[in-house]
């Protein structure tokens, strides 16, 4: 699989997800504002890929400063990090990224510009690796809820393209795969920006992983038929009451999954668990452009102009339909999270 993100050559280079599966192209940042674009304009997109990027892109506009001063240099970093926490609302993994970056500085005393943008530096490529490997840990434990046979209903791109490798949901789906499983995913297309058809069927389809595509309103008829056994979604944030905001069309999935008696797994780092959020309630949600619903990934239009529009990028699944959450530290109960 090709590096969702990475920096190289003193750029962050970015797969640019907006244009797959047709092309597969880079974008080489070498401003943090081109890192803070691609992160609005879902060139890169996932929570744990927003949060590694973004920390990226802190680090990439921490060696634009050119000055030897100390405080200006600690000036223009909180304004890299106000540029890239403004991006996008939702997803948690943004701010805890960010925190994390600052947290390198915070009130030590360190002795020049120079140190402090080879920490920054650091720390971001640290917590890249960190993604990877908690992500194949996350991996493993899911596996076991994966029988030898299942067909399995993933929503949106919970995979190595929403990650800095290996994935998430898919994580779940790659483990069970690679311990011998015999399995089947059905990605639905997740419309308005159909990143299950463009890019988790593109995904499995690369590593040789048995996948059908569906359209989004197809998920109640298999069900009906008895051709779902589990459903693994990502996560975008988790309140602290086990509610999950994930990609729109996840409530709808969850409830489908309710009425017919299929176990509903959400797959995410534990870092996506926000114990400041109380409720689904609070968690922000993303409002995106009408044009997004209006055509097909950007081009034909399929709706009259002038229509009114509602696109929310994400809904909210209450913890009273969720399975169990799958992370790094094992399978969790959406109603006994720990704290820390």
């Amino acid at each position: 699989m090709v590096p969702t993100v990475e920096w190289k050559n003193n750029h962050v280079r970015i797969l640019d997800q907006s244009v797959l599966p047709e092309d597969v192209c880079f974008l080489d940042c070498s401003d943090y504002a081109e890192v803070a674009e691609a992160i609005r304009s879902l060139k890169v997109r996932g929570a744990p890929a927003i949060g590694v990027t973004a920390a990226l892109g802190i680090a990439l506009g921490a060696r634009q400063y050119t000055e030897p001063g100390l405080d200006g240099f600690r000036q223009h970093l909180d304004r890299v990090c106000a540029v890239l926490a403004a991006t996008r609302p939702t997803a948690v993994n943004l701010f805890w990224a960010v925190d994390r970056m600052k947290r390198v500085l915070g009130g030590a005393s360190l002795p020049t510009v120079e140190v402090c943008q080879r920490l920054l530096l650091e720390e971001a490529q640290a917590m890249l690796e960190e993604d990877v490997r908690v992500n194949r840990t996350l991996g493993k434990y899911g596996a076991a809820i994966i029988n030898d046979g299942d067909h399995i209903l993933t929503h949106c791109n919970a995979g190595a393209l929403a990650t800095a490798g290996y994935g998430t949901a898919l994580g779940v789906v790659r483990a069970a795969w690679e311990a011998g499983k015999n399995l089947r995913v059905y990605a639905d297309e997740t419309r308005p920006v159909l990143q299950g058809a463009r890019l988790t069927a593109w995904e499995l389809q690369q590593d040789g992983i048995p996948v059908t595509l569906i359209t989004d309103n197809m998920a109640g008829a298999l069900m009906q038929k008895q051709k779902i056994q589990c459903c693994v979604v990502g996560a975008d944030r988790i309140a602290a009451n086990g509610d999950v905001a994930n990609k729109i069309g996840t409530y709808s999935v969850a409830v489908l999954a309710k009425a017919h008696g299929i176990p509903f797994y959400v797959a995410a780092p534990f870092s996506t668990i926000d114990m400041k959020t109380p409720d689904g309630h609070a968690i922000p949600i993303e409002e995106r452009n009408a044009s997004e619903v209006m055509q097909v990934h950007g081009s034909r239009m399929i709706a009259p102009a002038g229509i009114s529009v509602w696109n929310p990028a994400f809904d909210v699944t209450p913890a009273n339909l969720i399975t169990g959450i799958i992370t790094e530290r094992g399978i969790l109960s959406p109603y006994e999270l720990p704290a820390e």
